[in-house]
């Protein structure tokens, strides 16, 4: 990539409410140019909700059964449009070591809109350097979220693997040097920070060696990154984080337990964090040679001034950071989009040097 001395790098997390997958594209490519490394699809259409358009796929399988559903236990902030109301489970005498959930869509998704990406690139809206990215959630996420509570162990094994055979796909039809890969960590990331529970007692032990496993499955040569999430719904988390202590102790975990490289961390920064407190525990933070950090301290609700706060605040613990929302857009009014990639784009252009940070 070529030097940018006025602004930060960006980075875009998953989900941007936009028309569809061409419209991402040409609109991050067009207006971010060589600020981005990568670009997502957006996870347009029925995927803005990130996990939800999974229960068609699940309820057409013969060996599952619907149930209702207790809900997400701590999520008052989520409108009735988000609410969970259905889980499942095996149906009886099923045995779930022969569960196959087969094709769940994920591939099948990527490989149509690297299409239009690779189209795109071609004509020169996208730079040559700019990889396609795809988020996709971690298992122990899909798992909490789709299955009833005393089915999750039994049937983690069948839902694992069904999304790494999804990365099998993405990475056989994508070039790997063009192609990352992410898992998006926030069912994971809540758990590891003491405010969900999880399916097995060890629960830091057993969600660092699940990130682990999973990042080594995907091939060389396509990137890796892992997105750590307090949650999204209407801008508001499901649970706020303390400080960024967890996500350092996870990021470190996953860092030392890696026999390959890992490309970014992404954590977020609540509206309201500005102060010392919050970003000390990156004095601890200790990254493989050439993996990024982006923080999510981009918010539209304080905009630039806010932002640049968050930002002087960071840089008093680490130097070099990019920058992005704390989650992806897809549960935002659509009519808010325009106006939050503007906020990025001052930021790119050099607010912040223009404010007498630095970069």
């Amino acid at each position: 990539m070529s030097a940018r001395p006025q602004g930060r790098e960006v980075f875009f997390v998953g989900s941007i409410a936009l028309s569809d997958a061409s419209t991402v594209f040409k609109t991050i490519g067009q207006t971010f140019a060589d600020a981005v490394r990568r670009i997502p699809d957006g996870e347009t259409g029925n995927r803005l909700g990130w996990m939800e358009w999974q229960a068609p796929i699940l309820a057409a399988n013969p060996m599952l059964q619907s149930v209702p559903s207790q809900g997400d236990w701590r999520n008052p902030t989520a409108p009735d449009q988000w609410k969970q109301q259905t889980w499942f489970r095996l149906r009886e005498n099923a045995d779930a070591r022969a569960l196959h959930l087969g094709d769940i869509g994920y591939a099948r998704n990527a490989i149509a809109s690297y299409r239009e990406f690779a189209a795109l690139k071609s004509k020169g809206v996208i730079g040559a350097g700019i990889r396609f990215m795809v988020a996709i959630p971690s298992p122990f996420n899909l798992i909490n979220f789709h299955f009833a509570p005393d089915q999750r162990a039994a049937l983690e094994p069948a839902y694992e693997s069904a999304l790494l055979a999804e990365v099998e796909r993405i990475a056989a039809a994508v070039p790997h040097d063009e192609l990352s890969i992410q898992w998006d960590c926030a069912h994971d990331m809540q758990a590891y920070d003491g405010a969900r529970p999880a399916w097995f007692s060890d629960t830091q032990p057993g969600i660092e060696s699940r990130l682990i496993r999973i990042g080594q499955q995907v091939p060389a040569g396509v990137e890796l990154g892992y997105h750590f999430c307090y949650g999204s719904f209407g801008g508001k988390h499901f649970v706020e984080p303390k400080d960024m202590g967890a996500m350092v102790r996870l990021a470190n975990a996953i860092s030392r337990g890696m026999n390959r490289p890992v490309g970014w961390y992404h954590m977020p920064v609540p509206v309201e964090r500005s102060d010392d407190a919050y970003f000390a525990p990156l004095d601890e933070l200790r990254l493989q040679p050439d993996c990024r950090l982006y923080l999510g301290l981009i918010h539209d609700a304080d905009g630039l001034p806010g932002t640049l706060a968050r930002m002087a605040a960071a840089q008093r613990h680490i130097a070099d950071f990019g920058i992005a929302t704390e989650c992806g857009f897809g549960r935002r009014d659509p009519s808010r989009v325009q106006a939050l990639l503007a906020l990025h784009a001052a930021l790119v252009a050099g607010a912040e040097a223009r404010a007498g940070g630095k970069t």
